[in-house]
Parts: C-alpha cells; structure tokens; sequence
C-alpha cells in the first residue's frame, strides 16, 4: 500500500508523530513518503530510515493566497504521479491543502491527524469561527480523523467538524527503549545531562521542551521564573523556533532570569533528568509529546489546563494544572514542587504508572493500519484502493469500520467552471453512514454531494443514489 504523509514543517511533536508513525509501519507491506514543506533534523532521519522524502517548499504555514495556490497544484501533482492509496496529512495548512489535493487527484482514503486545532481561544470570534467553517468543509472530506488526546477528540466531535464516526483517538509514540526510565533516574544521568547544559550540580532546574512560538508561550515561563523570585533556581528551554530572538531579548530585560536557551537538540531524553520540575505554559495544546517524555523520565510537570493535556496530567495526581497566560499561577505551582520534593516524587510514579504501554510504537502503528485500511466481510485487510477498482460486483464486499452502504448514482452538481448544473455519471465507491451525518443529502439526483465541488474534478465525484 503507497502512502503520502503530508505535513507542513516536519518539525517539533507534529513532525515527531509523523515520522515515528511511518517508521512504525511495516515496509513490507507500506510504501511510505514524506512530503513536507520544510524540516529539520528529521527529514535527515526520515532519509536515513529508507523513507522516501518530498520537500515541496511552496508549503509553507503563512497564510498567501497565491502561493497556497501553487502549493495546491504541486501537491496535486505529486499525489497524481504517485498513484497514492492514502493520503495522512498533518498539521494545519498541510491538513488544508493535502485533503483538498488528495480529492482532486481522487487518492481513495484520506487521513488526517489533528494534533490540535487551527482555532482556539486567544483568537478574534470573527478569526475563530472561519476556521471552524473551514474545518468542517474539510471534515467531509476526511475518512478517518486521528485525534492526539481525548481532549482533541472531544473538541473535534463538539464542534461539528467530522462525523462522530469517522473519529479516533491516539496517543503520541514515544521513543523510549526498554529500561529507559530506570537508567534517566539513576543520579549518574542527573549528573550527566547537567553538565551536558553546562548547568552546576547544586541549583534547582525548572525546564520546558518545546519550540519557540507562540503557541508555547515561553513568555510566560520567564515571567513565572522572575515571579518565583529564588536565586538557587535557573531556567532551561530546549528548543528553537522563529521566536528565539525576542526570548533571548526577553531573558535579558531586567529584571534578568537566570535561564538557558539550549536550542534544539536531539538527545532530549538524555538531558530532561537535568530538570527537578517540567513546566509547559502553553497556550493551547494537543497532546504534547515533551510532557509524556518527561514523565516517563520521571521529573513532576506542571502544564496549562488546555486540550488532552488532562489526558495525562491529572490535577494532584499525576502533575498540576494551571490556566494559560497564567504566569503567576505557573509560578505557584511550580514554588510548591520544588519546596515539596516527595510530593513531586510521589506525582512522578503515578504519571509513569498511568502512562503504561499507551504510547509505544504498536499502539501507534496498530491506530494507523485501522485507519489505513478497510475490513472485507470476511474479516480480511483490503484497501479502499481495491473497492474502487474492483468493479461494482465488488465493493459489496469491503465494508468501512462503520456501516457502509454502497451508493451508485448521478448527481446534479454545479461546476465551478460552469453557468448550469450539470448531471455526471459516478464511479463507484463505498460510502459510509457517516457522511450522512456530516450533512449529505442522498434522496434524488439534484442533491448537493458530500465533497464540496471547488474539490474534486467532476470525474471523481463520489455521492448521491440517483
């Protein structure tokens, strides 16, 4: 099966995903590729791990009309030539542009994982319920919708913007080897990753792993350090992003934090035992790959209340909560755990025990052979690649997850390219009960299809029973 993992900046938890994600997959029987817009030491590893990799650099996340434009024809392009079986997109406009690529060069199933959402509450109502709209135009697009966290999950059937169906729910995958949260925990790992950061043994460490956005709020972690007001305590974030320099500029404003801007790296479970406390002030979230690391590292977290952060960090149990742009809370919080280590201690065993097995590479690899692929009746794997080209005597033996019932029809469409509606002949495909609920109309031959028209060529249309 040829499947096209389509995601924006192959960088960061999204891109961390989407790599564990293809490499988890048997190449014995997938055949995956990348195709992003921009990386970093990923698309590297990508390579190095005999992925085959597109750099596409007219996806990119700002917003252009025109070069959106282009980077839809190109992607359109490239999912042509590769005669995909699958089309995964990830992240914001990759999810955008991909899913709208992927119908018009008729890819028979399309994925896509939300790792959050494009909308949340930091945004104008006017900014906000766009995207929301936009979102469930793609919805109607979309086969299988994986949601990163409960949370996400939740937030995505509330808001409309798939059919309740179509949804599942996964955890990020975390590369930790067999014993791996022993060896972080022994002091000889403590001291290892402090000098790796050039930090001196006897301080208090707060640190955070994420990049510098402002999705992440790293603003607000040097507030809390300057509210926490000790000089024994230093800072730590791992990670770049396009606001580096204004932290730095930040970091250096008196009053001064004592924080270290480490940058990027690619040993981050190696040095997160430098840490006493994990604190995360994001604005909004998914699931953040950094906070089930530092878990299983066993270092306490303190993380806002936003999205399927609740997933792991239980309020008193297994971490604390704060709410964003909360930096005085932050503060608190993290002043508590670093004045009772065995409370933080007893909060770090419970994470660790609560996280059990849920992020392994099976559990993402066994989420993603669901979603990529269709049950025959009998029980046996087909792709939905073999419903379309079988024939109409065969698709009555492929059945989605959900019902399905097979549909074959005309529809009475209205081309964009056109002054009339125009009736086309439909090639088969299985549809599921799902679109139904995502507000198709299947009654007669003038009904409005369930892929909006600007999306599919008129070839391809897949709806109504005429």
């Amino acid at each position: 099966m040829r499947v096209a993992t389509l995601i924006t900046r192959l960088e960061g938890g999204a891109g961390v995903l989407a790599l564990r994600g293809a490499q988890a997959l048997d190449p014995g029987a997938f055949q995956v590729t990348i195709i992003a817009g921009s990386g970093n030491r990923l698309l590297d590893q990508a390579a190095a791990a005999g992925l085959e990799v597109v750099v596409e650099p007219t996806l990119r996340m700002p917003i252009d009309p025109r070069n959106d434009l282009r980077a839809l024809r190109a992607l359109d392009a490239l999912l042509r030539r590769g005669r995909f079986d699958v089309a995964h997109t990830h992240t914001a406009k990759a999810g955008t542009l991909g899913r709208i690529a992927a119908s018009r060069a008729s890819v028979p199933r399309i994925v896509h994982t939300y790792h959050g959402f494009p909308f949340h509450e930091f945004q104008s109502r006017c900014r906000r319920s766009a995207y929301v709209a936009i979102e469930r135009r793609l919805g109607r697009l979309t086969d299988v919708a994986l949601c990163v966290g409960t949370g996400v999950a939740v937030e995505a059937v509330r808001r409309g913007l798939i059919a309740p169906e179509r949804v599942r729910t996964i955890g990020v995958a975390v590369d930790s080897p067999p014993g791996a949260e022993l060896r972080v925990r022994a002091p000889e790992a403590r001291e290892k990753a402090r000098r790796a950061l050039g930090l001196p043994a006897d301080v208090a460490v707060v640190g955070a792993v994420g990049r510098l956005t402002y999705q992440k709020a790293p603003e607000d972690f040097l507030a809390a350090l300057r509210r926490l007001s000790r000089p024994d305590v230093i800072g730590v974030w791992v990670g770049g992003g396009e606001l580096a320099a204004r932290v730095g500029r930040l970091a250096d404003m008196p009053p001064a934090a004592r924080v270290v801007l480490a940058g990027e790296r690619a040993d981050v479970l190696d040095i997160l035992p430098a840490f006493d406390v994990f604190a995360l002030p994001s604005r909004y979230e998914g699931l953040p790959t950094a906070v089930v690391e530092a878990m299983l590292c066993g270092i306490p977290v303190v993380a806002t209340a936003v999205n399927a952060v609740s997933d792991v960090v239980v309020p008193g149990e297994t971490g604390l909560l704060v709410p964003p742009r909360r930096p005085d809370l932050l503060a608190d919080a993290v002043r508590y755990l670093l004045d009772r280590p065995a409370v933080g201690a007893r909060m770090a065993d419970a994470a660790r025990a609560r996280l059990g097995d849920r992020f392994g590479e099976q559990a993402l690899r066994d989420a993603l052979m669901a979603a990529y692929v269709l049950l025959r009746r009998d029980g046996s794997a087909s792709t939905s690649a073999d419903a379309c080209s079988s024939g109409p005597g065969a698709i009555n033996n492929v059945v989605a997850p959900t019902s399905t019932m097979p549909t074959m029809g005309i529809c009475a469409i209205r081309c964009p390219y056109r002054k009339k509606p125009k009736a086309l002949a439909l090639r088969t495909r299985p549809t599921t009960s799902a679109s139904s609920s995502a507000g198709s109309r299947r009654s007669s031959p003038g009904a409005r299809c369930t892929r909006p028209p600007h999306c599919w060529p008129a070839a391809s249309w897949s709806c109504c029973t005429g």
